[in-house]
């Protein structure tokens, strides 16, 4: 797969650069540095009170979620269409995953592999090592049509290449119109606009022929400007569910600057369905509470009134 030179360099840039830029502007990494280093000391903490063990059992106890998603304007083509969002996979920091996630999906069949990001965990870790894992998890699932992908914001922009290699068509600020009987639907992907956003997300999501349109994007900070723009459906991950919650499942932090109320499941936005994944794996220190990792199977029904438009 060519990448785009101008999007890798200006990609690149950021990565390397003292600021991320989210759509709200840019901001210092130092906040980030300053949290991983209090996860540091909350996972060893977990070790030194004896909860680390549970944590992790909590990490590997993986579901699957089906819902049943009404799409108002979906042509009838597509009433029944299945996707299989999955996100967050950070397999090389919990690799013991993959045999319960082989499990968890052995002879599912869908429509369409959706992967919302963050395929990576630890920056020292080889791409290739987190994409072969992935592979492996997803290895027993028929998938009948695309399998699309987006970036994280752990994932540099050598993933692009890795992906295409595995397989996927990886949307960086870009659309793809699929087709069934004559009748279309498009999903538009971007990158990731928690730490590398640029106005060319947005315009993506501009860039259309009026088809009903889904938005595949890491992180739900821009699912105003998607409804803005008629999208029907936007399915995203990034905030693992919250990964450590409080009782009943709050997450006590989304890591979303924009957008809040779609920190976990299905929400709305305007006239708009959004999804926010829970992801299947974790961030260090490797453990769950209070929430659980999942891949969601998403019925796409056909539904009344408009809400895709031109």
């Amino acid at each position: 797969m060519t990448l785009d030179a101008e999007w890798a360099a200006r990609r690149r840039a950021i990565e390397r650069g003292r600021y991320w830029v989210g759509p709200n502007g840019p901001r210092s990494r130092w906040r980030k540095a300053f949290t991983g280093r209090l996860l540091v000391l909350f996972g060893l903490g977990l070790r030194l009170c004896g909860l680390h063990g549970r944590g992790r059992r909590n990490a590997l106890d993986v579901r699957r979620v089906e819902l049943d998603v009404s799409v108002p304007d979906l042509p009838a083509a597509f009433d029944g269409y299945r996707i299989l969002h999955v996100s967050d996979t950070h397999l090389d920091a919990l690799p013991e995953l993959v045999e319960p996630v082989q499990r968890l999906l052995s002879g599912l069949e869908v429509d369409l592999l959706a992967l919302t990001g963050d395929v990576h965990g630890h920056p020292r870790v080889p791409i290739a090592r987190s994409v072969g894992l992935l592979v492996e998890a997803l290895r027993d699932v028929r998938v009948r049509g695309a399998r699309l992908a987006i970036l994280g914001n752990h994932d540099a922009v050598e993933m692009v290449p890795a992906l295409a290699e595995a397989g996927f068509d990886v949307l960086v600020n870009r659309s793809r119109v699929l087709e069934r009987a004559g009748e279309k639907l498009r999903f538009t992907g971007l990158d990731d606009v928690h730490h590398f956003y640029t106005e060319a997300a947005p315009a993506a999501l501009d860039r259309h022929d009026g088809e009903c349109r889904i938005a595949l994007v890491h992180s739900a900070e821009l699912a105003d400007v998607a409804d803005r723009a008629g999208y029907a459906l936007y399915l995203c991950g990034h905030t693992h569910g919250g990964q450590i919650c409080l009782p009943g499942g709050k997450p006590i932090v989304t890591q979303l600057t924009r957008c809040r109320h779609a920190a976990a499941g299905s929400w709305r936005q305007g006239q708009m369905a959004g999804y926010t994944n829970s992801g299947l794996g974790v961030a260090p220190p490797v453990v769950r509470f209070n929430s659980r990792g999942e891949v969601a199977v998403i019925t796409l029904r056909r539904g009344n009134g408009g809400r895709c438009r031109d």
